[in-house]
């Protein structure tokens, strides 16, 4: 059978917020949507799990960790093979409501041009606050700054269909069109601002990017990384990963790049000496700059 819409699951070493995962999406009161679980090489028995639990759903075993954007990719591909016309991603730490297909598809009907669409993102706890809800990205800054809404109160002023500059890989549906375009995730950022460089190609190619609020879910927040306040991952990929990014999407003169750089390391700095484990998270921003300036991509090197 062909689904207009298919629903990618990336796991690794996350069973129970698998089965959680999957267990929102498999309540969908719609018969006409695939479901597609990426399994990262995990080793607590998530491959396992979802086989006994959820045998509709169809699993790919990668075998290893491929990342983010390695491991969607994989899903994204059979979804394309299989003639999906939206693929969604929805993270494995997430909780999808039963309605967010619905309202996808609704805005999808009435934007033709729309390449990628973002869902609302919501805190798991408390669940009326939001985690994301847009978001600006200054490729020539370097600088996001913090998504709309982020802390705040659900409320009608979140409710309006808009166009953004990026939405996240936790909740984000990209046509077929687009990806025929512009292609797939970039695997060598591996994780942290692919979802960012996805939307940059696809608004380039003039598609729209526009923020769903009817499609949410319910985030944990990082706990593939091993969550935000512990695990370096995000320092270390969000800061070499920006300098990547902004410099093929905005590249700048001599003078205007340096001050790029320096500016997307303060920023990372800054996040860094927040954490309790300060030297560790200083190291981790370091050591992801360096390598976006010597062009070492991929996975991140073993310690």
């Amino acid at each position: 059978m062909t689904s207009r819409w298919t629903i990618v699951v990336l796991s690794w070493n996350g069973r129970d917020d698998t089965l959680a995962c999957l267990g929102s999406i498999c309540r969908i009161p719609r018969d006409d949507i695939r479901v597609i679980c990426v399994d990262n090489g995990s080793e607590d028995g998530s491959v396992e799990a979802v086989r006994r639990e959820f045998p509709e759903v169809e699993l790919i075993e990668n075998g290893r960790n491929l990342g983010f954007a390695g491991g969607n990719n994989a899903g994204i591909r059979r979804a394309l093979e299989l003639g999906t016309d939206w693929v969604v991603l929805v993270n494995n730490d997430a909780t999808l409501a039963t309605d967010a297909i619905d309202a996808l598809e609704r805005v999808a009907l009435r934007r033709p041009d729309a390449g990628i669409l973002g869902g609302k993102l919501l805190f798991a706890d408390p669940p009326d606050r939001i985690w994301f809800a847009g978001q600006r990205f200054n490729a020539r800054l370097g600088y996001s700054g913090r998504p709309r809404g982020h802390g705040r109160r659900d409320g009608k002023r979140y409710d309006e269909v808009i166009p953004v500059q990026r939405a996240v890989g936790a909740l984000m549906a990209i046509s077929r069109g687009a990806m025929e375009e512009v292609g797939l995730l970039d695997e060598e950022l591996f994780a942290y601002v692919e979802d960012v460089e996805w939307c940059m190609r696809v608004d380039e190619a003039g598609y729209e990017v526009l923020l769903v609020p009817g499609a949410r879910a319910w985030h944990r927040v990082s706990r593939s990384g091993g969550g935000e306040s512990v695990s370096t991952h995000p320092l270390y990929y969000g800061a070499r990963n920006t300098i990547v990014v902004c410099e093929r999407h905005a590249p700048l003169g001599r003078a205007g790049t340096l001050l790029r750089r320096l500016a997307v390391t303060a920023t990372f700095g800054l996040r860094a000496v927040t954490r309790r484990n300060r030297r560790e998270a200083l190291r981790a921003v370091r050591a992801g700059v360096r390598d976006a300036l010597a062009g070492r991509l991929g996975p991140r090197p073993c310690r």
